[in-house]
Formats: structure tokens, sequence, C-alpha cells
């Protein structure tokens, strides 16, 4: 009886450092906040939680459940389609840049590149990174524009911006 009790103990605990370590991630940050439930939602339907959750770095700007909203009508229903996971995913993707760019080496980017960065997305893409009126901006593919409103959200395997718009891939 002793042996199983410690056994089951042990198994818990797993489970409950499991579960708080996938917290800290960007996915287990993101998910702790309301104003990301859209976000966490498209990102459970592209099934990218692992993929997210997953070592990285990575960097995310991430659209508010607000900036979502801004989208045409229907466009968020449709992206949630199981036939539209390819591009759900790429929409998802082209939020996120390879590696841990706090505020401080984003200004810093742009700065050294004359005001503007270009930085190339997971998805393929590249979004152009300004200051507009004291703010970090993103400029997508298609010349529609992001800000950043709230920077530096730390998780474990790396950092979220939340932005007021969502960006597209071409």
């Amino acid at each position: 009886m002793k042996k199983v009790t410690i056994i089951a103990g042990f198994t818990f605990l797993l489970f409950v450092s499991n579960a708080f370590a996938q917290a800290k991630t960007i996915v287990g940050v993101a998910a702790g906040n309301d104003d990301f439930s859209t976000l966490v939602t498209a990102v459970k339907a592209a099934d990218l939680v692992e993929t997210l959750s997953g070592e990285g770095p990575f960097t995310v700007f991430a659209p508010t459940n607000d900036a979502f909203e801004k989208l045409p009508d229907g466009t968020v229903a449709g992206l949630l389609e199981p036939d539209s996971k390819d591009a759900l995913t790429g929409v998802l993707t082209y939020h996120v840049v390879a590696g841990e760019y706090d505020a401080a080496a984003v200004m810093k980017a742009i700065e050294d590149n004359n005001g503007k960065f270009t930085a190339k997305t997971v998805q393929g893409g590249e979004i152009v990174l300004s200051i507009s009126n004291g703010n970090v901006s993103l400029t997508d593919e298609k010349g529609n524009s992001s800000t950043v409103i709230m920077a530096d959200v730390d998780a474990s395997n790396g950092v979220i911006h939340a932005i007021d718009a969502v960006v597209m891939p071409q």
C-alpha cells in the first residue's frame, strides 16, 4: 500500500510540474490572459500548441481579441473551419519570429537599420518593424499595419508583444 501511495504521489508531482512548466510557455501565458482567448482558440485549431510550447525561443506578436474583431465579418469563423487549417496556420505563424527579441532588442534593430527593420517570420514572409508615434509598428506584406500595445510579456520559451491588429501574409 505504501509503495502505491508513493508512486501515485510521484506521478501527481510529475503531472503538476509538467502543467506548471507548460503554463509558463508562450501558449500557457496566452491562455492565462483573457485578452488572448481568440488567439488561443486559433492556436488550438491550427494544432500549434505543441510547437509554441516547445523550446523556442520565439517572439510572438500576439493579436488581442479586439484585434481579431477588427477583421471583416466571418474572417475568424472561416479561418477556424477545419478546411482552413493551412490558411490559419499561415496567418498565425506570420506573427512569430524565431529568436527572443524583447522591446529593447526590437528598438535597437529598428534604430540600427535607419528606422525600419525587416524580420522574417516563421511562416516565411516578412514584417517591417518601425517606430510610429513613439510606438513599435508592424507593417505586413499587404501594407496593413499594427501597433504594439503591450511589450515584453515573458514566457519560458520566448516573449510576447501584444498588437492591436492582425497582420496578414501575402
